[in-house]
């Protein structure tokens, strides 16, 4: 059996080695949208410098990734505002035809979820290595159907081509991270979305609520 690791406690243990300094680490943190951005951040706020970077071209439609980039800049705007984010322009086209459509319309949680995580967070990688950033990381382990083993190993074999970057091991779902999330999501009164993203997630959506 796969001995699934622990990344929870993981991050646990990086933050308590960092509580024993006065330093704040510049960290660029992957975020997908408001609601996954909540316990993340409650979590890592106050222990690192953060950068949010938006890079999500996989989201289909266009008004459904702009819908969920501005409830991210409100929900900032309201809890943390001296948090910026960077914008990655958006190209869905492209994306689909380069990542996503190579694996066809297989269900979520195979490959072709494997393929669009690898891609974005190694383009975060690549942005945290050019621009002085200690360590990298993703919201995305707070989903309930986004598997946290596999986002982190991921995270693990893409560090070992960005020597001067350290991956941020983690899964916010753990101890109540997602359901606490839908208390923060509540009481902000945000928008939160009924699919992954992706125009395969998206259809598979349509036909179940048709």
């Amino acid at each position: 059996m796969e001995n699934r690791k622990n990344y929870q406690k993981i991050l646990q243990n990086t933050i308590n080695s960092l509580q024993k300094t006065d330093k704040k680490p510049k960290l660029l943190l992957h975020v997908c949208c408001g609601p996954c951005s909540t316990i993340p951040l409650r979590q890592l706020s106050d222990k690192f410098d953060i950068t949010l970077i938006f890079n999500n071209s996989n989201i289909y439609p266009k008004e459904e990734h702009d819908r969920r980039y501005q409830e991210l800049l409100k929900f900032l705007e309201h809890n943390y505002p001296h948090i910026k984010v960077k914008y990655f322009d958006y190209d869905n086209d492209k994306y689909n035809k380069e990542i996503l459509d190579p694996y066809g319309d297989m269900p979520e949680g195979h490959e072709r979820c494997r393929a669009c995580f690898r891609y974005r967070l190694n383009e975060g990688f690549k942005y945290a290595s050019e621009n002085g950033f200690e360590y990298y990381g993703t919201v995305m382990t707070i989903s309930r159907y986004k598997n946290a083993q596999d986002i982190n190993k991921i995270g693990e074999e893409l560090e070992k081509q960005y020597p001067n970057v350290k991956w941020l091991y983690a899964d916010f779902k753990k101890n109540n991270g997602y359901e606490d999330s839908l208390i923060i999501i509540r009481e902000n009164e945000m928008y939160f979305q009924e699919y992954c993203g992706c125009i395969y997630s998206y259809n598979r959506y349509q036909a179940k609520n048709k």
